[in-house]
């Protein structure tokens, strides 16, 4: 009975936690863009860095009686290195490590010869970090199931947490450094303006007091 009991109170507090850490960390997203003709439609996402980003993405024509329109795709890194590029294509699947942090795009639009018609939904299923894990492959090699892989994917889990948490810290330092240095960059703008009236103030003074002199007024 105990073992039964803490077997069963190990199998509560995974699912708990396991529903805890869904809504700390979206790890993945769908998204459903509808293309113009003409134009571009980009979907950014912010990740720090040494993160894993796997992407499916699928067009989806309401008109059956004709090929479904081709479009094209281009992701970039923050710092505008091409990480993915592709034209003439109706689906399609990305995949890489980030090696920057900061904004990632997937710009999607469709090809020259398909602007005549109307617009195409593309379905962008968009995984990152733990999401992107292929847990089935992990299972099968090491051969663990149940319980024993919830808390694996919970380890996991709490590892993406915690590799978040320092890369917020780390922002918030970068923004309170930068936040100080403008603090005091504006205050020493602000003494060099009011010595610059005070100067220009006394100059006034002065070239008023020689000048009335200069017409005996004074």
């Amino acid at each position: 009975m105990g073992e039964s009991g803490n077997l069963r109170t190990r199998v509560v507090l995974t699912l708990l936690m396991l529903c805890l850490t869904s809504y700390l960390m979206p790890v993945g997203q769908a998204i459903w863009l509808n293309l113009p003709p003409t134009g571009t439609k980009c979907v950014s996402e912010e990740i720090h860095n040494n993160v894993v980003v796997l992407a499916d993405y699928v067009v989806i024509s309401e008109d059956h009686t004709r090929a479904t329109p081709t479009i094209s795709i281009k992701v970039t890194s923050p710092y505008g290195n091409n990480l993915h590029h592709k034209e003439n294509t109706t689906h399609g699947q990305f995949a890489f490590t980030t090696t920057e942090a900061g904004n990632y795009l997937a710009c999607f639009w469709m090809d020259g010869h398909n602007q005549a018609g109307g617009g195409v939904s593309v379905n962008l299923d968009w995984r990152i970090g733990i999401g992107a894990k292929d847990w089935e492959s992990v299972a099968r090699k090491e051969k663990i199931e149940g319980v024993e892989l919830e808390l694996r994917k919970l380890e996991g889990a709490v590892e993406a947490i915690h590799e978040n948490l320092l890369y917020l810290k780390s922002r918030e330092s970068e923004m309170r450094s930068m936040s100080e240095a403008t603090n005091s960059r504006v205050a020493w703008f602000s003494i060099m303006s009011l010595g610059v009236c005070i100067a220009v103030s006394v100059l006034q003074v002065l070239h008023l007091k020689q000048f009335f002199q200069k017409k005996k007024l004074i």
